[in-house]
């Protein structure tokens, strides 16, 4: 199995934030291949949740799966449904100058490709489903828990063509194994091409006017929790996956109470190459963290991970959750050839920028260059750089760690006042 990464943009605060493309390919000749997309709409975590999740811990074994997990990325780090206006409303007609124009033109690309068989639409929608009304929970106009298609088959030749058919299964696959008997799934045809005008500028009915079967999933915005929602987004995908003889393998037993504890989870960040911060269990505000003036690339190991501008501050997100708020201090990045050792619990090897090391009892970086260390949390009288001093925990100031277990600190290191380079001093 190969595992394909395709980022669509540059990641930069200044710029439009980027969706990722994941491939998971048992192989690019052989099998069927199934296109997710989560994140169209930013509050409707149900879907670029489990999406996400779809990237990290599935493995696939026969068939292909691609994934964008983040669509519509800065909309889900602000829990808006669209800050440019309804990006599922743009795949009949979009001006150029739209800002959503980049991100619309690069996915239609990738769902006319001739290697994409079949396409789902992930969201979360109002209520439960219901053929007749029952009230305002339950009733014909809502749109949870529902295999959404716009029509009954496509009009031309397909080996997925019969849409009715597929949705219908996979809806009575779901309703075997429920949490509660009334989050039941049911197909639900909008008749796009007679009955629904909005509908016709949806993604689904681009894809089906270019002979590529579509379907959106919606899982119930009145269910409880989120990981009740993923995880029927992740039965359903894996239903579809079934019926296109797709196998796959994933790294945990598919429950609620298991996707709770990977949902917690939000992996690290590596900005410009030369700061790390590890996203569990962060203070909600960090001071004086040294960043460029502008364009100041990340590398987040979760694929929600993402930072924006607000006001003087930047935040950094997983999903729509806020992780952390930076005041940055700025600094001209600076790059060089200086090698530092650093000595962790008496034990010497080479310094290397944006990682984290682990300390039971103590921590030097040993330094004969021009390269200054601070540590931030620590003050020794007479000293400006903190070099070449033995440092442990109780040396250290609680109110300056980064964590909220006052277990981690910065190490940050400058070539006279630009900035060098940083790591993190965790204490075991």
């Amino acid at each position: 199995m190969r595992l394909i990464y395709l980022v669509l943009f540059l990641t930069s605060l200044l710029h439009a934030l980027p969706f990722t493309l994941v491939k998971h390919e048992a192989s690019q000749s052989e099998g069927s291949t199934l296109f997710v997309i989560g994140g169209i709409h930013g509050n409707e975590p149900g879907s670029y949740y489990a999406a996400s999740i779809l990237t990290q811990y599935y493995t696939i074994t026969k068939g292909n799966l691609w994934v964008i997990p983040n669509l519509n990325h800065k909309s889900i780090m602000l829990n808006s449904r669209g800050i440019n206006g309804d990006m599922n409303r743009k795949f009949a007609d979009i001006d150029a100058d739209d800002a959503d124009f980049p991100i619309v033109d690069e996915l239609k690309k990738i769902i006319i490709d001739p290697r994409v068989d079949l396409i789902l639409n992930l969201h979360d929608g109002h209520g439960f489903y219901r053929k007749e009304y029952k009230n305002t929970i339950f009733n014909p106009g809502a749109w949870g828990q529902t295999c959404v298609i716009d029509q009954i088959s496509l009009d031309g030749d397909h080996i997925y063509k019969d849409m009715n058919k597929i949705a219908s299964a996979v809806s009575q696959e779901l309703n075997g194994g429920l949490i509660e008997n009334h989050h039941c799934f049911d197909v639900r045809n909008t008749n796009t091409r007679f009955d629904d005008e909005a509908m016709k500028h949806s993604l689904t009915f681009y894809a089906i006017n270019h002979n590529k079967p579509a379907f959106a999933i919606e899982t119930s915005k009145n269910l409880p929790t989120l990981e009740e929602k993923v995880f029927y987004q992740l039965r359903a995908i894996e239903g579809y996956m079934r019926y296109m003889g797709i196998s796959y393998q994933r790294s945990f037993e598919l429950t609620p109470e298991n996707l709770n504890t990977i949902l917690k989870i939000n992996g690290n960040v590596t900005i410009n190459n030369n700061i790390y911060l590890n996203l569990e269990n962060l203070r909600a505000d960090l001071s004086f963290v040294p960043l460029k003036s502008k364009q100041n690339d990340s590398h987040f190991t979760h694929p929600l991970g993402g930072m924006i501008q607000e006001g003087k501050k930047i935040s950094l997100y997983v999903g729509n959750q806020k992780i952390t708020s930076i005041t940055p201090s700025i600094h001209a990045d600076t790059s060089g050839a200086e090698k530092l050792i650093v000595e962790v619990d008496g034990q010497k090897q080479e310094l290397a920028f944006a990682k984290e090391y682990l300390v039971a009892a103590d921590i030097s970086v040993i330094n004969n260059s021009s390269i200054r260390t601070n540590i931030i949390g620590f003050t020794c009288k007479g000293k400006k750089d903190e070099s070449n001093i033995k440092v442990s925990l109780k040396d250290l100031d609680p109110k300056y760690s980064i964590d909220k277990d006052a277990k981690i600190y910065r190490a940050e290191f400058y070539r006279g006042n630009d900035f060098f380079g940083m790591v993190l001093i965790h204490f075991k």
